[in-house]
Formats: structure tokens, C-alpha cells, sequence
């Protein structure tokens, strides 16, 4: 009999896979503008498109989508499992106890759940995170145009010659994870796990919320009469893009921490950045408070949207997969 952790992590993850090929060019535009401190904070999100545009072509708006499609499946998939996991725990322990389980979570009981998910999925899909921001941000570090001739010395071919002569190398998921590995060792791939963690409070903030709203929204369609499904798929797009507006709002200083942290390498200059604390001091220092909030506008766009077309295909993926396989059990 097949769990409802584990149907619910599927659908996750296959909803996951949806969101972000829908919205992945403004995924690489947030990132670039957040690890690029030379960037001008203030440039359009259209002056941005029509740069990556106008210098690697569509192309590059789409570049690293293959390993962000491993990161966004495997984490949700771990996400959703622990967290349905830990909600179906919760929810047989109240019964167990005699108290009233209507199924629905309490706002510290999504609290801990989202905490334990989130701490969970930091933690495995790092190393994806790290090969993601690599391959989003590599284009903004050019080689020699003599490049352009035969492959380059790891075996990967060279990339196609830009206005300015320069070349941009394009590595798959595991060129660029062996090179990871071999220019800055295993521990590498969980660069940046400090801010990946603190960011656990993104989703934790973003389901306390939908989960409430959700709540909330039953809660008044049932006193109203209404019978059946009171969600309908547009309820779950609306709450999902609302939910991720608080969470991504909050938490975006960590985003840009996180996305310059997995984005270093160890050919590029040292930094003094040991921790999420100094590395925020140090943003500040150097670019004003500005800094920290570099692409805000293209992330809170494309997690909006992600969030949105998530729950919403989640739904809908999940009940069908009920519907299948329902009548082999």
C-alpha cells in the first residue's frame, strides 16, 4: 500500500518540476543580480532580460535549468515527504491522546513540521543548489576567445563567441559537479548550508501561512453551507502566491547571502565572509543596504509565480494519482 507521505512528495515534486520551468528566467536573472555586486540595483527587470538576451541569446536565460529541475524535484520531494510524514504523526498522536484531530495543523504544529522539512531538505539538496548556482552564474566570468578553438581542458566544449569576443563555457550537471569537486573539494557542495538553514524559516513562513489561510478560508466556506471541495485550483494559486509574498519578502538578505556563497570558487579572490552574520555586515559595509536586496523584484516575481503554480498543479497532480491508484489497493 503505497503511503500518503510518499504520494504527496510525488505530486510535490512533479508540481515542482512545472513551477520551475515555467518561471526559470527570472530565477537566473535574481541570481546573477545577486551574486554580480558591479550590477546596478536599480536596472529594470526588461533591461536585465534584454542584457542576458542580447549577449548569450535566449539560451541564457535557461542556463543551468536541467540541475535546477533535479534541485526543485528533490526538494520538494523530501519536503513534502517529511512534511506530510510529520503531519500524519502529529495528527495519530492527537487521536492517541484523545484530542480532537480534525487533520488540520495548529500554527506551532506548522511551525515544528515545516522546521523538521526544511532542515531535512537544506540539508540533502545543497549540493544540487551549489551545482545550480555555479551553472546560473558562470556565464558572468568569460574566457579568452582563444578558448573558442578545439574543447576546453576538462573535455567540455567550448561555448559560442559573445559581442565582446569572449566565450561563455556551458558545463552539464556533472562536468559541473566534478569540477566543484575537484577545484574545491567534497565539502564544497555544501557551501553555503549556513544560510541554506536559516532560510528553513522561508518554507516554514510560507506553509504556517498557507495552512492558516487555508484554514481559515474551509473554516468560513463550511459556516457559509458549502458542501464537497470548498478549494477549488485557484484557491490553492492564489494562497500559494500569497503565502510565498510573506515568506519571500522576510527572508530575501539570506537569498543573496546563500547564492554568493555556493557561487565561489576557489580561483576566485578570498573573501572574510565565515558566517551568515558577517557576510550580511559585510554586504552592508561595502554596498549599502541595497545589497541585500539585489533582484528582489525578479525573485519575488518568480516565487510568486513558482508558489502559485505549485500548489495549484500539486493539488491537481496528487488527485489524480489518488484516482489511479486507488483501485489497485
Amino acid at each position: 500500500m503505497v503511503s500518503e507521505s510518499f504520494v504527496h512528495a510525488c505530486a510535490g515534486g512533479a508540481g515542482g518540476l512545472v513551477a520551475m520551468t515555467a518561471t526559470y528566467p527570472l530565477m537566473v536573472i535574481s541570481t546573477r543580480a545577486a551574486v554580480d555586486r558591479s550590477k546596478n540595483p536599480s536596472e529594470s527587470l526588461v533591461e536585465a532580460v534584454s542584457k542576458v538576451i542580447a549577449k548569450e541569446g535566449v539560451s541564457g536565460l535557461y542556463d543551468g535549468l536541467s540541475s535546477s529541475l533535479i534541485g526543485i524535484g528533490v526538494t520538494n520531494f523530501v519536503y513534502y515527504f517529511f512534511f506530510e510524514g510529520t503531519r500524519d504523526v502529529i495528527v495519530t498522536s492527537k487521536r492517541l491522546t484523545g484530542a480532537a484531530a480534525t487533520g488540520q495543523l495548529s500554527t506551532l504544529e506548522s511551525i515544528v513540521t515545516g522546521l523538521i522539512s526544511g532542515t531535512a531538505t537544506a540539508i540533502i539538496s545543497n549540493p544540487i543548489w551549489v551545482v545550480n548556482t555555479r551553472q546560473t552564474v558562470r556565464a558572468t566570468r568569460e574566457e579568452p576567445a582563444a578558448s573558442t578553438a578545439g574543447s576546453s581542458a576538462n573535455g567540455a566544449p567550448a561555448g559560442a563567441p559573445t559581442a565582446k569576443g569572449a566565450v561563455v563555457r556551458r558545463l552539464s550537471f556533472i562536468a559541473t559537479l566534478r569540477s566543484v569537486v575537484e577545484k574545491d573539494g567534497v565539502l564544497a557542495l555544501w557551501r553555503g548550508l549556513g544560510p541554506a538553514l536559516v532560510l528553513v524559516t522561508n518554507p516554514v513562513l510560507q506553509y504556517t501561512v498557507f495552512e492558516q489561510l487555508k484554514n481559515w478560508v474551509v473554516r468560513s466556506r463550511v459556516a457559509n453551507g458549502r458542501k464537497g471541495n470548498v478549494l477549488s485550483d485557484f484557491d490553492f494559486f492564489w494562497l500559494g502566491a500569497l503565502s510565498k509574498l510573506v515568506a519571500t519578502g522576510i527572508t530575501y538578505p539570506q537569498i543573496v547571502i546563500k547564492a554568493r556563497q555556493q557561487a565561489l570558487s576557489s580561483d576566485m579572490p578570498k573573501n572574510k565572509r565565515a558566517n551568515v552574520w558577517t557576510a550580511m555586515t559585510d554586504v552592508v559595509q561595502e554596498e549599502g543596504f541595497a545589497g541585500l536586496y539585489r533582484g528582489l523584484l525578479s525573485k519575488l516575481l518568480q516565487s510568486i509565480l513558482t508558489a502559485a503554480i505549485l500548489f495549484a498543479s500539486k493539488e491537481r497532480i496528487y488527485k489524480i494519482t489518488k484516482s489511479i491508484i486507488a483501485p489497485a489497493q
